[in-house]
């Protein structure tokens, strides 16, 4: 009688199981820098810290303690988390300040290390002619040899990014006097738009994943050096759409004017865009207030390729001669109320 329990060709055998488990720890220890060695209990003893608070840590991180008996934990986590602490008794950090900061790394960095590993993987499928499991495979092979310069690329980023930002802090508000802001409102005041793909759904229909990539990447990237070279600073992308913010309303008009233009290439992505000059709340490196719904709302008026703008952000840009406002018919807009846009355009120079 032939046995029943013979492996065909599809089904996985034992030393694929045992392969598979023996390249996913040699990946992980080359990433974490050492092997896993401690479990929660052993974290507790090693940090002073309660087991509420690493249990909490993890959480934040988006990583949480799913086997808090087993050797799960490096001599990494264990320096990481008396750190955290000291931060924590050092700074008198209370428990939202404490979940905000985690929070920030480990948002931040979940979406970077995926983006980075994907970048790869497309680098490698484009240059080998690789289907998308085989560029995968490849990706993997390489990312413990990345590891340790992709790390000290991510600090000097974070450095010249902390650095740029105090700088700007310690220029608007360096003179200010303590407790001179009106409690009702905003606390920043900021041009803010945003720029968004014409027909979206429509451009994409049809596109294979590897042209989706390309086209989202095309429009992140003009979008991202329009924005920086012109002087604004991108809050976030939302998939076809993306957030931006500026220090002075001129600076946003030039942010805006550049994202509309027309760029000279192959692919042209027609763009419509909106902002106001208002006030706003930064939390979780995003930005929020009305101001900002309003920009979002006047963004989804305007036509192909033109900018919007609200009557009192018109208002503030009338007096320069580097550009023409034209009000537009008034529009009720739910949630707001009737709005009266007015189109910004660089004023004519010609003879």
């Amino acid at each position: 009688m032939t046995s029943d329990t013979t492996t065909g060709p599809d089904l996985p055998t034992d030393d694929d199981a045992r392969g598979k488990r023996d390249t996913a720890a040699r990946l992980d220890e080359e990433i974490l820098g050492g092997p896993r060695r401690y479990t929660l209990s052993d974290l507790v003893d090693g940090t002073g810290l309660s087991q509420e608070f690493i249990e909490n840590y993890w959480r934040w991180l988006g990583l949480p303690v799913t086997h808090p008996t087993e050797v799960w934990f490096t001599d990494a986590d264990m320096r990481a988390l008396r750190e955290i602490g000291e931060l924590v008794d050092s700074e008198r950090l209370d428990e939202q300040a404490q979940m905000t900061l985690i929070r920030s790394l480990g948002h931040t960095t979940d979406r970077l290390a995926l983006w980075q590993v994907e970048a790869f993987v497309e680098h490698l499928s484009r240059r080998d002619h690789l289907d998308d499991v085989s560029a995968r495979l490849a990706a993997l092979d390489r990312v413990p040899d990345l590891t340790a310069r992709l790390s000290r690329q991510l600090e000097h980023a974070w450095r010249r990014q902390l650095a740029a930002l105090t700088g700007r802090l310690a220029t608007e508000f360096g003179g200010a006097r303590r407790g001179t802001q009106d409690d009702d409102e905003l606390p920043l005041p900021r041009a803010v738009g945003f720029a968004d793909i014409v027909s979206f759904t429509k451009r994409t229909a049809g596109l294979g994943s590897q042209e989706l990539s390309e086209f989202v990447q095309l429009f992140e990237s003009r979008a991202r050096d329009v924005i920086t070279e012109a002087g604004g600073r991108v809050v976030k992308t939302i998939g076809d759409a993306v957030l931006f913010v500026a220090d002075d309303v001129t600076t946003g008009a030039e942010v805006a004017l550049g994202l509309a233009a027309p760029h000279a290439t192959d692919t042209e992505i027609p763009v419509r865009v909106g902002f106001v000059w208002g006030r706003v709340l930064s939390r979780f490196g995003d930005v929020f207030g009305p101001d900002v719904n309003l920009a979002s709302r006047i963004t989804e008026l305007a036509e192909p390729a033109t900018v919007l703008v609200d009557p009192h952000t018109a208002s503030l840009l009338a007096s320069s001669s580097r550009y023409a406002l034209t009000a537009q018919p008034a529009q009720e807009v739910q949630g707001i109320g009737e709005i009266t846009p007015v189109r910004l355009q660089r004023a004519y120079t010609g003879a």
